[in-house]
């Protein structure tokens, strides 16, 4: 699934609604993007390569060659080559030789680099919420201006992201979103009440990186 066609029509608009909803009752902004990827993880095709590639190599060279390390050295380098590249073709393969830590600090730079490539962090009073969705990772994170981290912890926010990442899982990202969005918004609206001259700073509709 791509990023452009993650949410169907219907879904972008009830993510729109339910962003609205809440901004009607906050001085928070909150913002939804979905990327295919935050990285192209390079490292994941070379180790799926060397290690499939080297396996399927020894089994080859011992049914038909015994021991002859040419004939190994010409299987390694043709399957490591060709496994690697198909690794690229197959998500759930090339997630197994990337770290679930290297996945998480990827994401997290992506997220925090787009917040701010899209100026997100431009509202009058630093109440920007940012969904960042990767889905390669299958993962969420959640960044807030600083006027939101005054208030709300990171690791109070990570919370809904989790959530989240588990609604992707389960095919209910759209649904998920929607109800984290509208929790979130209660606890926005506690600590960032509405300011009568409020203007909406950031488009409602989900962004596609």
């Amino acid at each position: 699934m791509k990023a452009e066609n993650f949410f169907t029509d219907n879904e972008n608009t009830e993510i729109s609604a339910a962003i609205k909803k809440v901004e009607g009752n906050t001085a928070g902004e909150i913002a939804v993007m979905v990327v295919d990827e935050s990285d192209s993880y390079p490292e994941g095709n070379i180790l799926s390569g060397v290690i499939l590639g080297g396996i399927a190599s020894l089994v080859l060279t011992d049914l038909f060659y015994g021991d002859s390390l040419t004939a190994f050295a010409i299987f390694f380098a043709v399957l490591s080559i060709s496994i690697g590249w198909a690794t690229d073709h197959f998500p759930a393969l090339k997630r197994i030789f990337i770290s679930k830590n290297r996945l998480e600090e990827l994401v997290r730079e992506q997220a925090v680099q787009s917040f701010y490539e899209k100026g997100l962090y431009k509202t009058r009073d630093a109440t920007g919420v940012f969904f960042f969705i990767s889905l390669f990772e299958h993962k969420v994170w959640i960044l807030a201006d600083e006027g939101i981290n005054s208030k709300i912890s990171p690791h109070e926010l990570q919370v809904y992201a989790v959530d989240m990442a588990n609604g992707i899982k389960q095919g209910r990202a759209a649904e998920i979103l929607c109800r984290e969005i509208a929790s979130l918004g209660e606890v926005l609206a506690e600590h960032f009440p509405p300011r009568p001259d409020d203007e909406n700073e950031i488009c409602n509709r989900v962004i596609v990186g």
